[in-house]
């Protein structure tokens, strides 16, 4: 049993946000970590902004100090979410580390953070995946259907300890991060997948079927659900046989 290094009362947890043009739903996915809540789990928020030249900067900058830290990319180069992710990595503090997407929200913060918790303190589990399903206002039943599906499969890659995380929401410790060296910025899709195969080969990674995330269902409404799982298949394959995703590119759909 591996614990967090330091006490759990003192343990910062990091988490890390990357943004691209995301003026639409980043104050939602905000505003989950009240002041309260980050005080009691002793959160650190970080946006890692990819060059966004929309509100997303301004409006994180007006978020009632939510957010601890930014850090934006300025070269004129794209960044991809690899590289944001990572960036917003290299200034966290936290012995744990969580990854979000920009257009998530977790159903019950305090119990997320105390299983989170519970988790790490009292097993040698290296990294959390979670189950992820579509905002309930806007689900609808392709939605249900297709989630329901695809979490029980990620349960059972990670059963069989292959590992796999939706990069909706990756949770590890720092130490499993850094041993990794973080998220291969050569990807520009299937890097989620990629760091948790990578974790599972050296350790454990669990499903915690409780620790619901929510999404926007905002790419499957434009590509549908066929051209999004064979996009995630597809990278999946090239990751593992390759080292390299099947795109050159990922579209953002905002």
């Amino acid at each position: 049993m591996q614990g967090i290094e330091g006490s759990s009362a003192n343990s910062v947890i990091s988490i890390i946000i990357p943004t691209l043009n995301e003026e639409k739903l980043i104050l939602k996915t905000l505003s989950q970590f009240t002041p309260e809540l980050k005080k009691k789990f002793n959160l650190e928020i970080i946006v890692s902004d990819g060059g966004s030249d929309d509100k997303t900067i301004e409006l994180v900058n007006k978020s009632s100090g939510i957010v601890d830290q930014i850090t934006v990319h300025k070269e004129h180069r794209k960044q991809n979410i690899s590289e944001g992710r990572n960036k917003g990595a290299s200034i966290s503090k936290g012995d744990v580390l969580i990854f979000f997407n920009a257009d998530t929200c977790i159903r019950d913060t305090e119990y997320f953070f105390n299983k989170v918790l519970e988790i790490f303190n009292t097993t040698d589990v290296s990294a959390i995946a979670c189950p992820v399903y579509v905002f309930p206002e806007e689900e609808i039943m392709i939605d249900k259907m297709f989630h329901a599906f695809y979490n029980n499969y990620t349960r059972l890659i990670n059963k069989i300890n292959l590992g796999m995380g939706r990069g909706e929401a990756h949770v590890m410790r720092r130490k499993v991060y850094l041993e990794q060296n973080g998220y291969n910025e050569k990807l520009f899709a299937g890097e989620d997948y990629d760091l948790y195969k990578r974790i599972a080969g050296k350790g454990k990674i669990k499903f915690s079927k409780d620790l619901i995330i929510y999404e926007s269902p905002r790419r499957y409404r434009k590509f549908g659900y066929f051209k999004v799982f064979m996009d995630w298949y597809l990278n999946s394959i090239y990751v593992t046989f390759f080292n390299k995703s099947s795109s050159d590119s990922w579209e953002p759909v905002r």
